[in-house]
């Protein structure tokens, strides 16, 4: 099963937020209704904080920074120049396959940082990718996760700390987790790694491990379930 990817936007051409996120309800729209494939959009966004469904007010900026509410699940977190975002807009062969899909993301992201020689890992209870505490530092995270499913396709997807700045960090409590740190693959190799330049790895793997979970988009057909099940929101993971 394959993937088309559309590389929307890197250095210097860095897309504000409003504008993918536009993108990606009209791509969203598109692929429900089976007139677009299943699509991939990669970029790097403008600085912007994001807070997902999860977010309380004291996880917010300490200066008043403006925040933008998502729909995805989640928490606070910021997306800026030098972090690749990946956002998968794809139909599930089974919708109800959530965790499948979050876990092949992870794979993902995984992979992707071994083929700089860094080991991310899950951490039990926390979302997003981690390198465990080390003769570097405490754990530390290096890749976030935040998804939402609605009509069996995906929307927003994960973002990879390449050699983004450090600093925005220090405004928030990131993701809700007070007690660990944020790193970047470049801090961690001591290699200026750039997003484009991990676009090969995410790609390939990416093509692989979501070709096992999705179907080519089509109509959807008339539903003979109840209508009052219309209703019901689909769950937000994260």
């Amino acid at each position: 099963m394959s993937v088309e990817f559309t590389e929307v936007g890197f250095t210097p051409n860095f897309i504000d937020y409003a504008t993918a996120w536009d993108l990606q309800r009209r791509v969203h729209g598109a692929v429900v209704s089976g007139t677009a494939p299943n699509t991939v959009l990669l970029l790097e966004h403008a600085p912007v904080y994001t807070a997902g469904k999860r977010t309380e007010d004291h996880e917010r900026p300490f200066d008043g920074t403006p925040v933008i509410n998502v729909d995805r699940g989640g928490k606070l977190t910021w997306h800026g120049p030098g972090q690749l975002v990946m956002y998968p807009i794809v139909r599930l062969r089974d919708a109800h396959s959530i965790r499948e899909y979050v876990h092949a993301l992870e794979e993902i992201i995984i992979e992707v940082l071994a083929k700089s020689n860094i080991v991310g890992v899950r951490v039990d209870g926390r979302a997003g990718i981690w390198l465990l505490s080390d003769a570097k530092g405490p754990t530390r995270k290096i890749a976030a996760i935040g998804i939402r499913v609605h009509e069996g396709v995906t929307m927003h997807g994960i973002a990879i700390n390449a050699n983004n700045s450090l600093a925005p960090y220090n405004q928030i409590i990131a993701c809700g987790i007070a007690d660990a740190g944020t790193t970047t693959m470049a801090a961690e190799t001591g290699v200026d790694i750039t997003p484009t330049g991990l676009l090969h790895h995410l790609k390939d793997a990416t093509t692989r491990f979501l070709a096992p979970l999705i179907t080519e988009p089509e109509p959807p057909v008339a539903s003979t379930a109840n209508p009052a099940d219309a209703a019901r929101p689909e769950g937000v993971l994260l």
